[in-house]
């Protein structure tokens, strides 16, 4: 890893077969108001012409932009890999199809100067399309003033990866990008609020998450039948988990609850699927983050002794179809602020 440079904001991209849009995301790094900077491009083996545009970028930006390839491994090995490169004092993270508006470093920079106890700098977010109008502003909870990370991650990634801006060094005490397939930036961001992170907020909008038809991660849909993402899902409740109850989340708290509920649907979930090892796995959180201040105990050791009687399967199936005519939270639930995008 290299040595720091006071004051450099470092941006890390990483791409996979998205040359038009990686164009418009370094241009929006490139039209910081801030200086210094230095953009980092992770190809994630683009089978495309990307690795020729991120070579035209870095010829047309010496010193500036700067571009590796690596064997395709996932958008978390490939902001690793960045983050091996960086040597800014701040890292910024970013979609290839997701952009910053001009201001983002400046004044996230100039909040984490007066805060320095503070490890992550974050703005509102908008949802825009491809034509550039503006479908939602603020995005996720990005207007909320919140000091933490948790309890809300316990709900939602309640932002999206280029909304904050990192202390290099609290990055460093995180450790490196999980391979999770997944929900990785999730994932990531819980180790930040299991250390207990404080958050600045600016008051301004510093970045935009762009909806559009190609193709996203989290676009494919009922991920809820793929037992891939079903592990997934499994690894990041453990992960959530473990760092919530590391930052110390009241027993009683709405989003802790929620998440005891959301444990025992995806439990539901893995049971239909004959995935008994995750189910089991999925009701121990459920039973573990409900304690004794919720009321969902009862529920998952019927649904336990269900499992055994007449089958993990049969039951997981039974319960998905009244879930389905149910179809409705919770009164105590809090709603998930972004889906299908």
């Amino acid at each position: 890893m290299n040595g720091i440079v006071d004051q450099l904001v470092s941006t890390i991209i990483p791409v996979f077969n998205r040359p038009q849009l990686l164009r418009v995301a370094v241009h929006s790094v490139l039209s910081q108001t801030y200086r210094p900077i230095e953009v980092i491009i992770v190809d994630d083996g683009s089978t495309d012409e990307t690795p020729r545009v991120a070579a035209e970028l870095t010829a047309q930006h010496p010193g500036i932009v700067s571009w590796t390839q690596i064997t395709n491994m996932g958008p978390g090995p490939a902001r690793e890999a960045g983050r091996q490169l960086a040597r800014g004092e701040f890292l910024q993270y970013l979609d290839s199809d997701d952009r910053l508006l001009p201001t983002k470093f400046e004044l996230q920079v100039a909040a984490l100067r007066r805060r320095p106890e503070c490890g992550i700098a974050y703005g509102a977010t908008r949802l825009v399309d491809d034509r550039n109008n503006v479908l939602k502003s603020p995005f996720k909870w990005t207007g909320e003033d919140r000091s933490q990370l948790f309890p809300g991650l316990l709900v939602d990634r309640w932002w999206c990866t280029h909304t904050p801006l990192y202390r290099r060094s609290l990055c460093d005490a995180i450790g490196p990008w999980s391979d999770l397939r997944w929900s990785q930036d999730w994932e990531y961001d819980a180790r930040a609020g299991g250390l207990s992170t404080p958050l600045v907020r600016c008051d301004a909008v510093v970045s935009e998450h762009m909806h559009h038809d190609g193709l996203r991660q989290t676009s494919i849909a009922d991920w809820e039948r793929d037992p891939r993402r079903l592990r997934n899902r499994i690894q990041l409740l453990q992960a959530l988990w473990r760092n919530a109850e590391q930052s110390g989340v009241s027993e009683d708290s709405p989003e802790r609850q929620h998440f005891a509920r959301w444990a025992f649907s995806i439990a539901r979930r893995c049971a239909a699927a004959g995935m008994r090892d995750e189910m089991n796995a999925a009701l121990n959180l459920a039973q573990q983050s409900a304690g004794t201040a919720g009321h969902g105990a009862q529920g998952v050791q019927m649904f336990r002794w269900l499992s055994r009687s007449i089958g993990a399967v049969a039951i997981g199936r039974i319960a998905r179809i009244l879930e389905s005519l149910r179809n409705r939270p919770g009164p105590s639930t809090l709603p998930q602020s972004f889906s299908n995008c």
